[in-house]
């Protein structure tokens, strides 16, 4: 399954539409329940902090045709989780300044085939970014490479196959439509080959009407006999018409899963790949597992501090409270990005980091307490 990833100005109701502020005739709200979102800062706030910034570093105002912030809609797969755009907006972060403010997952978006009736998801998600470079307060610039440089980010991170060049792509959709009107043509002489040989069949002769007239000879009844006729035709047609639909729909969907196996095939090679390089290769799994157990921890911060801007009187609770609070978020993280527990114990082992976690959620008071038996309480 192929990604891509774009960048356009944000519109003035992107959190409207993002964060599902209100309901939209194109959305199945029985799916809505299967989105995420997360956010680290209104776009309001952010601008105006863009605005502050570049007045203090280069001394002018921002102008009017700037575009500090922008949106981009990445496909995903139905398995794609928080964590991996979190990751992804952190190599964007890393690699090209974007810094990622706003994430929301959906997948309750997509249309109803209109052969087969079945309903196809339009699985995407939308990345609100702060486009400023922090050195000059000015919006960043980016050339071409920069752009290919973000499919590479989305593909790797996301684990997908890259989407091709738009010159590709053209001449991919050309090579499908003359496909598809070879398609129709072939169904087209099928058609009348089938009229003709039923026309010429013996069925013909029983849509012909005689009658025996005084003298006892037979005469054909022309009103009768082309009311038969007209009435086998629509038939026909009818007939014709409903095996087109359901050939062209049984294509589709070998088409589809054609694609599928294929891209499946690649991911099982790279993960045999890799898993073979994890087992003989103790440098390449230290490395894999602390590029692991980042992610943990980026994904465990974010998930905090939305808590703690979403929540603001957590500094007035206890310490068990504060434990409990802790649980929550990470029963929560652990369930929708499949994270297994062992990775959160093993973080929390770090006193530092924990204490740094609780700084977050708390505001200022630092836990000293080391135990991690309120971790282990998820294995349970």
């Amino acid at each position: 399954m192929k990604t891509s990833i774009n960048f356009k100005v944000a519109k003035s109701d992107s959190e409207i539409h993002n964060f599902r502020k209100k309901s939209f005739d194109y959305i199945r709200k029985d799916l809505t329940h299967k989105n995420e979102y997360w956010m680290e800062q209104k776009i309001a706030d952010r601008l105006l902090k863009i605005e502050a910034y570049c007045k203090e570093k280069s001394g002018r105002k921002l102008q009017k045709n700037a575009m500090p912030v922008r949106e981009a809609v990445v496909v995903i797969k139905e398995n794609t989780t928080m964590q991996d755009l979190h990751n992804l907006s952190k190599r964007l972060e890393e690699e090209l300044k974007v810094r990622v403010f706003q994430i929301a997952i959906h997948k309750d978006e997509g249309h109803y085939d209109k052969d087969s009736k079945e309903w196809r998801p339009n699985y995407h998600a939308h990345l609100v970014a702060d486009w400023q470079d922090l050195q000059t307060g000015k919006t960043l610039k980016h050339q071409s490479f920069h752009y290919s440089k973000m499919q590479d980010l989305a593909a790797e991170c996301l684990g997908m196959e890259r989407g091709i060049s738009g010159s590709l792509t053209r001449l991919e959709a050309v090579e499908f439509k003359i496909k598809k009107k070879e398609e129709d043509l072939k169904i087209l002489e099928e058609r009348y080959s089938q009229m003709q040989q039923e026309l010429e069949s013996k069925k013909s002769e029983e849509l012909i009407v005689k009658e025996t007239d005084f003298l006892g000879f037979q005469k054909i009844k022309m009103g009768k006999t082309i009311e038969n006729y007209k009435k086998a035709i629509k038939t026909n047609n009818i007939q014709l018409l409903k095996n087109k639909t359901e050939l062209e729909s049984k294509e589709k969907q070998i088409a589809e899963l054609k694609t599928k196996i294929e891209s499946l095939k690649k991911e099982v090679f790279f993960f045999k790949s890799k898993n073979s390089a994890l087992l003989t290769n103790e440098a390449v799994f230290a490395v894999e597992k602390k590029k692991y157990l980042d992610s943990v921890e980026n994904i465990l911060k974010k998930a905090i501090l939305q808590e703690s801007i979403k929540i603001p009187n957590l500094r007035n609770l206890n310490d068990t409270e504060r434990k409990d609070k802790i649980l929550q978020i990470i029963e929560k993280i652990s369930k929708e990005n499949n994270i297994p527990v062992s990775a959160f114990e093993e973080v929390f082992g770090d006193k530092k980091k924990k204490n740094h976690f609780f700084r977050i959620l708390e505001g200022s008071n630092v836990l000293a307490d080391d135990n991690l038996k309120f971790i282990k309480k998820l294995g349970r």
